[in-house]
């Protein structure tokens, strides 16, 4: 076996930081202190992040923007060089790449994986999404095809693969034929990366239970956790494994909850880049599966805050105890995102930790 990921370390609510290496993070507002995603940024954050002991930094892959007077996600990170980047100046938090499968090839995949695997001693992980973004592919020449997951399937097979002893290797599969592969070296982590998915619907999920190790499942309420809990436990243990379960938050801390509650209003309502907004919730609704259909007529202002993700309004208290609810339908932890990462991320790992101590969610 190789060194030990993060992601199976002792704390038992595993707690990540979401969308640094894109334009706003996930929020869509016009505040003058949004988020803007330059490489000090970007580093600056995950020190914050690796030295208060997270788990890892995940990145969103985005190839394009949403339009409105920021062209929101437009200026964005390429995640593999993106993790390249940080692993090299990190020393605990695992480094997570985002890559759509129709778009990258799986001999490529599995190289610059490694690379990143060796650079960050065994840190690197995998988010695998198949895309649902038309305008995205189109500029690739790539159209999305009615097997997304059957293709997500034999890619990540080959990536497996590659890691193998038996080399070189042929491959005839519906998607792919390849001819004599190798590919050296082989990922530090054995047989490979830890590796996640972010599904909603049930094809995606049957992929996460059969070849991921953790699935990421939004949720409108907390109470409704539990049905997606049972729902992807059922699929893995058809599949004789267990898939960890990760949730997706928007985050504003403050001392108190008005403090809180006002800027949020401020940010996802009175300031929000409403264009973006209502172009983003257009495209989800038309071509993603990822929210409860009823997402979109009722939580306008969770778009503009955080993606549709779930928000974490309040004092440290409050979220706390909000992240035991989470942890008690069964999460095994979240991805955070802010409005600025390096302004908020300081009060949260000083506030929040030690209350999650406390409430026995994560060791000293």
């Amino acid at each position: 076996m190789g060194p030990l990921h993060p992601l199976r370390g002792p704390n038992k609510f595993k707690l990540g930081v979401f969308s640094t290496n894109a334009d706003g993070g996930l929020a869509i507002t016009d505040v003058p202190e949004r988020w803007r995603a330059r490489w000090d940024d970007n580093l600056t954050a995950v020190g914050i992040a690796d030295r208060a002991g997270l788990e890892f930094f995940l990145p969103i892959a985005r190839w394009r923007g949403f339009g409105g007077k920021n062209q929101v996600r437009e200026w964005s990170f390429e995640t593999f060089t993106w993790a390249a980047g940080l692993a090299a100046v990190t020393q605990r938090i695992g480094l997570f790449m985002t890559v759509h499968v129709p778009i990258v090839h799986p001999v490529y995949a599995a190289k610059a994986l490694a690379t990143v695997d060796y650079i960050s001693g065994g840190r690197a992980g995998l988010n695998i999404v198949c895309g649902w973004n038309p305008q995205e592919f189109a500029m690739f020449g790539v159209k999305i095809g009615d097997d997304a997951y059957g293709q997500a399937a034999e890619w990540i097979e080959i990536i497996e693969r590659c890691y193998g002893a038996h080399q070189p290797f042929d491959y005839a599969g519906k998607h792919y034929q390849l001819k004599g592969v190798v590919s050296r070296p082989a990922s530090i982590q054995v047989p490979r990366p830890l590796t996640m998915n972010a599904a909603f619907g049930g094809p995606g999920r049957d992929f996460a239970a059969k070849s991921c190790d953790f699935l990421f499942s939004p949720f409108a309420n907390i109470e409704d956790g539990r049905k997606h809990i049972g729902d992807i436990r059922e699929r893995s243990l058809r599949q004789g494994r267990d898939v960890g379960v990760y949730t997706v938050c928007h985050v504003v801390a403050r001392e108190t909850q008005r403090e809180a509650d006002d800027y949020y209003e401020r940010y996802a309502v009175t300031e929000a880049d409403h264009a973006a907004v209502d172009n983003h919730m257009a495209q989800k609704k038309e071509f993603a599966n990822s929210h409860d259909k009823d997402a979109f007529d009722l939580y306008r202002k969770r778009f503009a805050g955080g993606a549709g993700t779930y928000p974490l309004v309040g004092t440290p208290e409050k979220i706390v105890d909000e992240m035991v609810r989470i942890a008690n339908e069964g999460y095994a932890g979240a991805a955070l995102t802010f409005v600025n990462y390096n302004y908020e991320l300081p009060f949260f790992c000083d506030r929040v930790l030690p209350l999650m101590e406390q409430a026995g969610l994560r060791v000293a």
